[in-house]
């Protein structure tokens, strides 16, 4: 029983203060999903936090990591039972918590305490809960300048620490906020040299963007007057600017994310930064000191007076420059517990340095193994950077088409080619703060109009398309990009985040056409739900579909499901189950399914279903008794695209439901359609399936 514990609890501990052990260990747990491996969490003793109900690492695992964490130990019950005596009966109490964290999980991730409030009682906690669960042990160092060797003597010390009698063996260290990528390269490469034994789970380098906090902590750190300005939550603080020389010794330091401290009678700065928010550039804000606020004829100049609801914001001290300054480089950058944005950000950034394999390596449980969100994400990156596409992007000066493409670039997921106006795109790129990779292809779509003029006539033959009217339409970047993708020169094209779908999809359907064996062009979402992908279809293009378009819908969906790892389980959805409705609306998906099951034999499909018969395993088995999709369903077939769209949105926005598409099905070559209200890791996901489709042309 002991070696199954040790396999499946990993006990994080902290050896200094100041390790980020919650992102630590909530990066970890990313980290592992995105392997497939099934993992809980757990913080059995919370950090001693007023007015907070829920323990922050708790709340972070719920809200980010959809982890069903149980509630943690008060830490002040905690330290009366252990002051008391009573450490029998707390650590009763820490497994009660532990085992409510296990559920069908391959691992759980413990966290422990950090060390910040009462080291030597958090120390001693700490190595106790780890020996009552018999939990692998998982140092977390702060990695400073730490040495190769003196990283081994904390690995030492932590075994003799937890683990005197041998005990579950150490299953690997993770060092955090090493100086920098290269001083982590030069740490791995000593310590293999010194061949110590335990593996290297993660080796993560300080980036300071992660640590910049919102504008409007820092208005409640400092107690600061808000004079002008809104979004304050919105607004990171990457660097602080003291303006007390000249304008032109300042203005070149105004750049995106900076705090711009300044006495409230320098005029000049204050225009100055005015000046500049209004070109473009994203300041995090300006701060008033000395008690001199915003004047009212300074104010008259803001886009819409003091009350301006975007825009630059402008805050006030009674501080002098000098303390305001001291205050600021004091500030606490450690994520609060409401900031849920950066912290995700933190999450992700520590999982993508963490390897997973020797943990992967120590479980014997692979039926376990399942495609959630995080997983079907990283297998997207990963199968887009394989395929090595590129992909057009004709709204090129679009601010988060840039901003994506120049992390497709970054993570390698595509080969982006902004389509536009050259100058347009990189001042957008430098408004924004921006910097496109030297790889990120830039096409003056200007200049390259003419040559594709008689190309565009001639794919519209049969329309008796003039050179004057094909002039016109390539005016359109849409249709120009399109009209590249159907002559090979890309392989791929997304558009939509200031275009309609009717923009988008037009030209597609005139120039690139369906694909053999195909008689529409239809769509999928795929639904990041918590725990599982679910793909929606057709919820974006077609209105209402007869009963054999349903059908080929149906195989579509079905098909692009089974091309991105998920073994299809079709629900024909309907506002009736089986036989117990009627209706020329049921009769339709009647007889959709049967020519599902026709066409497809071995595909499981059943319907006319009620959205919950399909989704929910216990009203499945009561409504289609025997059904092999009732309530297992995994691919969701909507009868038109009244019924589909709503329903998308609906689970979307009420369910906090992350959804990547719409994805078209049924073209000869991948064209895929963005929403305008699409954000711009929407737009990265979308150019790495269109990717993947590209690298998986339609079978004729």
């Amino acid at each position: 029983m002991n070696s199954m514990r040790q396999q499946r609890f990993l006990f994080l501990a902290p050896m200094a203060l100041d390790t980020g052990l919650t992102s630590v260990a909530l990066g970890l747990v990313r980290a592992l999903e995105r392997a497939g491996i099934k993992t809980g969490f757990v913080k059995p003793i919370a950090q001693p936090e007023k007015d907070a109900p829920v323990e922050a690492s708790t709340r972070f695992a719920r809200s980010l990591c959809h982890v069903d964490a149980p509630e943690s130990i008060p830490f002040s019950h905690a330290e009366e039972m252990f002051r008391t005596g009573q450490l029998g009966e707390l650590l009763e109490e820490v497994v009660k918590v532990v085992d409510a964290a296990c559920g069908g999980n391959q691992l759980v991730v413990i966290e422990g305490l950090t060390l910040d409030v009462d080291a030597q009682l958090a120390s001693r906690l700490n190595v106790e809960m780890a020996r009552s669960q018999s939990a692998a042990l998982i140092p977390v160092l702060s990695g400073g300048r730490l040495a190769a060797h003196e990283v081994a003597e904390i690995i030492e010390l932590a075994r003799s620490e937890f683990l005197p009698d041998g005990g579950p063996a150490i299953a690997g260290v993770i060092i955090n906020k090493v100086p920098n990528v290269g001083a982590v390269k030069r740490l791995r490469d000593d310590l293999q040299r010194m061949d110590v034994s335990v593996p290297v789970l993660g080796a993560v380098p300080f980036e300071p963007r992660l640590t910049a906090p919102r504008l409007i902590d820092i208005v409640h750190a400092l107690n600061l007057k808000v004079e002008s300005g809104a979004n304050l939550t919105q607004s990171r603080v990457q660097e602080i600017v003291v303006a007390a020389r000249s304008v032109e010794n300042v203005i070149d330091r105004m750049r995106p994310g900076a705090l711009v401290v300044t006495p409230g009678d320098r005029h000049d700065i204050i225009l100055a930064a005015i000046v500049v928010a209004q070109h473009g550039t994203p300041l995090a804000g300006l701060l008033l000191t000395c008690g001199e606020g915003l004047s009212e004829q300074i104010a008259a100049l803001l886009p819409t007076g003091r009350t301006s609801g975007g825009g630059l914001p402008i805050l006030a001290t009674d501080e002098d420059t000098f303390a305001t300054a001291s205050l600021l480089a004091k500030l606490d950058t450690h994520c609060g517990p409401d900031d849920g944005e950066r912290m995700d950000r933190v999450i992700d950034f520590v999982a993508d340095h963490i390897d997973t394999g020797p943990l992967a390596a120590r479980l014997d449980e692979p039926s376990l193994l399942r495609l959630t969100p995080a997983v079907f994400r990283h297998l997207l990156v990963q199968s887009a950077a394989k395929a090595g596409k590129r992909i057009v992007l004709p709204e090129g000066d679009e601010p988060r088409t840039i901003r994506a493409a120049a992390i497709c670039h970054t993570k390698g997921i595509a080969h982006c080619i902004l389509l536009g106006d050259p100058q347009r795109i990189r001042q957008g790129a430098v408004a924004q703060g921006v910097s496109l990779p030297d790889d990120v292809e830039i096409i003056d779509a200007a200049a390259i109009r003419a040559r594709y003029v008689n190309t565009l006539v001639e794919l519209r033959v049969g329309k008796s398309l003039t050179v004057e009217q094909a002039e016109e339409q390539l005016e359109d970047n849409v249709v120009l990009g399109t009209v590249m993708l159907a002559l090979g020169e890309v392989d791929g094209l997304v558009s939509g985040a200031v275009h309609t779908t009717a923009n988008t999809v037009r030209p597609a359907l005139q120039l690139i056409k369906t694909a053999p064996g195909n008689s529409i062009v239809s769509s999928v979402f795929f639904m990041l739900m918590p725990d599982q992908v679910l793909v929606y279809g057709d919820c974006a293009i077609n209105p209402s579909p007869t009963a054999v378009e349903l059908a080929e819908i149906a195989l579509q969906s079905a098909d692009s499901a089974k091309a991105f790892g998920i073994e299809p389980r079709v629900a024909m959805l309907s506002y009736s189950t089986g036989t117990s409705g009627s209706g020329d609306d049921v009769e339709k998906v009647r007889e959709a399914t049967k020519q599902v099951r026709e066409r497809r034999p071995e595909l499981i499909v059943d319907g006319p279903l009620q959205y919950d018969a399909a989704s929910v395993e216990s009203v499945g088995r009561q409504k289609a008794p025997g059904s092999q999709a009732a309530g297992r369903a995994n691919v969701f077939v909507f009868p038109d695209l009244n019924t589909g769209n709503t329903t998308y949105k609906a689970v979307q926005r009420t369910a906090n439901v992350v959804s990547v598409g719409p994805m078209l099905q049924g073209l000869n070559k991948p064209v895929n359609d963005l929403s305008r209200g699409a954000l711009v890791d929407d737009i990265v996901y979308t150019i790495a399936l269109t990717a993947i489709q590209a690298a998986n042309p339609p079978k004729g």
